[in-house]
């Protein structure tokens, strides 16, 4: 089993989740080198526009785009997926596969009601992917065991008020242009679809105004906003912007 050991590792209870969250702060990471990985929880199958083929292709798109390293899915129930022992062990797995420093999954509190869900489901397996006691294997290999150094949650429907912002002035056309892979979720003037909360015309303007307004506050032309449940440190002050 050939191993990658990534910066950061994304999930997203659907694919285009991540793109739409956090898209800018993974393309700026990996223009700086990082190594960048997305595990979608689910092929968002209950979705009203697309279908889980198309929604395949438009994620392998979006990856391409942002220039990501590896991209899964792990094929979880949408809808209906839970925090159990079943479906933990799976992420588990990917977390110990990876190896990932920082991990960065869905809002914890959101109109959809598998954004918290996956929030809660990854937040969980990162810290019981650390306990050597939980056995886990992959091709047959024991894994050590492993636990990212930190976890964020990136805002989603919601206007959650961030922890803090991530700078992604020069990287938003590629976020948006990463969204726009997924052509059967948003606004296509010819589809014969029914419409959507995030297929309606002004949808993505609403995503530039987000990060336009995000990035006002901290003095930058776009910025994304994330949540953590733990105290931030700084090396000094002038880590601040």
């Amino acid at each position: 089993m050939k191993e990658i050991k990534l910066d950061i590792l994304a999930f997203g209870a659907h694919p285009d989740d991540v793109e739409l969250g956090c898209g800018g702060t993974i393309a700026k990471e990996i223009s700086l080198g990082k190594k960048v990985g997305i595990i979608d929880l689910t092929r968002g199958e209950l979705g009203t526009r697309g279908t889980p083929e198309t929604r395949d292709l438009e994620s392998k798109m979006a990856s391409k785009i942002l220039g990501v390293s590896i991209r899964e899915n792990l094929n979880f129930k949408d809808g209906f997926f839970v925090s159990d022992e079943s479906h933990q062990m799976k992420v588990i797995r990917c977390i110990r596969k990876y190896r990932p420093e920082i991990v960065l999954c869905n809002a914890q509190d959101d109109r959809h009601i598998d954004h918290p869900k996956g929030a809660t489901l990854v937040s969980n397996s990162c810290f019981l992917s650390g306990l050597s006691k939980i056995k886990t294997k992959i091709d047959g290999v024991i894994q050590i065991e492993w636990r990212p150094k930190n976890v964020y949650h990136y805002i989603q429907w919601k206007n959650s008020s961030p922890d803090f912002l991530v700078d992604i002035s020069g990287y938003i056309e590629l976020k948006l242009n990463a969204i726009k892979a997924y052509s059967s979720q948003f606004y296509n003037p010819s589809s014969k679809e029914p419409e959507t909360l995030i297929s309606k015309i002004n949808f993505i303007e609403n995503v530039i105004s987000r990060s336009s307004d995000l990035g006002r506050l901290i003095g930058v032309e776009n910025a994304e906003g994330f949540t953590t449940n733990r105290v931030i440190g700084i090396n000094n002050l002038n880590d601040l912007k």
